[in-house]
């Protein structure tokens, strides 16, 4: 069977490392984001994590960007597998639901993986599925994949650890949440969402990150280093803590978050320089 591999590439800064410190006699340039290679079509499988036998072709379907509802209904598999079936669905001897938060269809070694949502979906949905899973010709594979990314799921929002900060941190955290509320007024005109600092002492290399309000389900967030406060001083604080009010302002404007031009330019406009990475005096 000639697989396929249908994935949507998204661009995900995740959580950024800003004034990072670099080790002494290492040169370290503003970060920039490497170009990802486009996928390329294989002859005849897709190895998708580990290289698969040549009797395992691997097919991989992924969520469509606009899917965020959370997924709580079990289904049985078994059910799902007899609808396939009875739209064309051949060589298949297992099938296992699954609520992964981007794959939404895969197969490999005859075992069918189909994410849960699709247990309700129309018969047309089915359908498709079942010439996904079992057809030769890459035009009817193509069309049908499009049906089913098309085919609104519910995924479940990324997983989120609570942010530990020592009970001790708690003065500096709430001066620095001060702190941006009047940054925001002087620098931004007010526009940004209020947030609260977290302060960190697990950061040991870099001075503070910005999380994308697309990984905390909500508001976005600033840790800035404990150590860093307390080595460097407020002034160096602050500067970092304006730096990440810019990757903020990126955010919340939908501005691509990075430190190129724009960045750069905003870092200006408020005072501060604009570099990813910075040495600090001693």
């Amino acid at each position: 069977m000639i697989a396929w591999l249908t994935r949507k590439f998204s661009r995900d800064p995740g959580q950024l490392g800003l004034f990072e410190r670099p080790p002494q006699g290492v040169d370290r340039s503003p970060l920039r984001e490497s170009p990802t290679p486009a996928p390329r079509m294989p002859q005849a499988l897709v190895p998708v994590v580990a290289p698969v036998a040549p009797a395992s072709a691997r097919m991989v379907l992924t969520a469509p960007a606009d899917a965020r509802e959370q997924c709580e209904t079990r289904v049985d598999p078994d059910a799902l597998l007899h609808r396939l079936r009875e739209h064309g669905l051949r060589g298949v001897d297992r099938l296992v639901l699954t609520r992964n938060r981007r794959t939404m269809v895969s197969l490999a070694s005859g075992v069918l993986r189909v994410h849960e949502g699709f247990a309700t979906a129309p018969a047309r949905v089915h359908e498709a599925i079942a010439v996904f899973a079992t057809s030769r010709s890459r035009v009817k594979r193509s069309a049908a994949r499009d049906i089913i990314v098309a085919h609104p799921v519910p995924v479940r929002p990324p997983a989120r650890r609570p942010a530990a900060q020592h009970p001790d941190d708690d003065a500096m955290a709430a001066r620095l949440t001060l702190l941006h509320a009047q940054l925001n007024l002087e620098h931004f005109g007010g526009r940004l969402d209020p947030l609260e600092i977290q302060v960190s002492r697990r950061l040991a290399r870099r001075l503070g990150h910005y999380t994308l309000r697309a990984h905390t389900g909500g508001c976005g967030e600033i840790v800035i280093s404990r150590r860093h406060v307390r080595r460097d001083g407020w002034p160096e604080a602050i500067h970092t803590l304006l730096h990440e009010m810019v990757h903020q302002w990126q955010d919340e404007t939908g501005r691509p978050v990075d430190h190129g031009r724009g960045f750069r330019a905003k870092c200006r406009a408020v005072g501060i320089a604009p570099a990813a990475t910075r040495m600090l005096p001693r």
